[in-house]
């Protein structure tokens, strides 16, 4: 027999039970099916660890630490909670009968929950207004947000949010706002100060730059893709111009509040002789100045990945690897660190930069 997981399956285990319905189509993506052969231990290659799992069908006993024996059988009561979460430890388990599991993981799991839960809240009597010219609709809001590409689940777990701390992503929720924009609309030009952090909800986007008088294309943006953070983070100017290519939403984040809520929690910064311990240990040196800046004073064994560059590098580095980004001052690293991590880099920036370090140690 084939069995076909649907959201109603979803929708009566706990806590994902809470979820809306988009949500749980969105949890289908991330649910792993594990067929157990009846006399089977389930847990003998992979045990519980990291992961919140469920009996979905058939049964499955399970023994735990203190040689308690417990029978979970699919759509029973202890069939709705995820095994192995009450102590004792689970010691192993075998199935009864030809049985599934669903495995979820768990740190995205409760991430969902504590958005969704902290969002009920939030949205928990306010009155919905009519729209009066001015007057900012929070339950709205809030419920965009939910819907958007940012708090799904892919960004929960890869995305912009994977690695900030759960009250850093619920307090998002009450900072953030959305804006529609229309084709054509400069949403920041080159030059400008910076002074918020964008994503895109929907909608395309053209990065340019201005060179020689002509304005260079650099990079298409799409659904998902987020941009302004390199002048927050390095407090510099804008260095290019983004130009909406159709109607869209917006989601922004004001700078203040980037810099408490995402820059911080994802920067870690290491003294010189701190940096020199994690290279000797396998970290690589990350030069993210420009060639010529590189081939003047680099540190020994570094390799270069400009900053306007590091976004193309982040499918080519290897993600098994630890970086030490630096630059100058810092400023260009502590971008260039924020962005790879973003996409799951484990990145440290060098505090202060080269101006730290005596001249020395840089290679001519």
């Amino acid at each position: 027999m084939t069995y076909a997981l649907d959201i109603k399956v979803l929708a009566g285990l706990e806590p994902i039970a809470s979820f809306t319905p988009s949500r749980l189509r969105e949890m289908l993506d991330y649910c792993h099916l594990e067929s157990v052969a009846k006399g089977d231990d389930p847990f003998k290659t992979q045990g519980l660890s990291g992961q919140a799992v469920y009996v979905v069908r058939g049964e499955i006993e399970v023994i735990y630490q203190d040689g308690n024996r417990v029978v979970v059988a699919a759509e029973s009561e202890w069939a709705k909670h995820p095994l192995g979460k009450r102590q004792p430890e689970v010691r192993s388990a075998v199935a009864l009968r030809d049985s599934q599991l669903l495995r979820i993981d768990d740190e995205l799991l409760d991430r969902m929950v504590t958005i969704d839960q902290f969002a009920q809240h939030e949205m928990a009597g306010i009155p919905v207004h009519e729209g009066k010219e001015g007057e900012r609709d929070s339950s709205l809001v809030v419920r965009r947000l939910l819907n958007s590409s940012l708090f799904s689940a892919e960004s929960l777990r890869d995305g912009p949010l994977a690695h900030l701390p759960v009250s850093n992503i619920t307090a998002l929720l009450q900072r953030i706002e959305v804006i529609a924009v229309w084709e054509s609309d400069v949403v920041v030009r080159e030059g400008d100060a910076g002074d918020y952090y964008y994503m895109i909800d929907s909608g395309r986007a053209l990065v340019t730059r201005r060179v020689g008088g002509v304005d260079m294309p650099l990079a298409d943006l799409k659904a998902g893709d987020v941009f302004g953070e390199e002048a927050l983070i390095s407090d510099a100017n804008r260095n290019a111009t983004v130009t909406m290519k159709s109607n869209g939403v917006l989601l922004r984040l004001e700078r203040k509040d980037f810099l408490e809520l995402m820059r911080e929690p994802l920067l870690h910064r290491l003294s010189f002789e701190d940096a020199k311990r994690a290279v000797a240990e396998g970290a690589i040196w990350l030069d993210v100045r420009h060639p010529p800046e590189y081939r003047y004073d680099r540190l020994p064994g570094a390799m270069n990945v400009p900053l306007n560059d590091i976004r193309n590098a982040i499918d080519v580095l290897d993600r098994e690897k630890k970086y030490v980004a630096y630059c100058q001052s810092g400023r260009r690293s502590a971008a260039a660190a924020f962005i790879l991590a973003q996409s799951g880099y484990r990145v440290w920036v060098l505090e202060n930069g080269l101006w730290a370090i005596p001249k020395s140690v840089l290679q001519g």
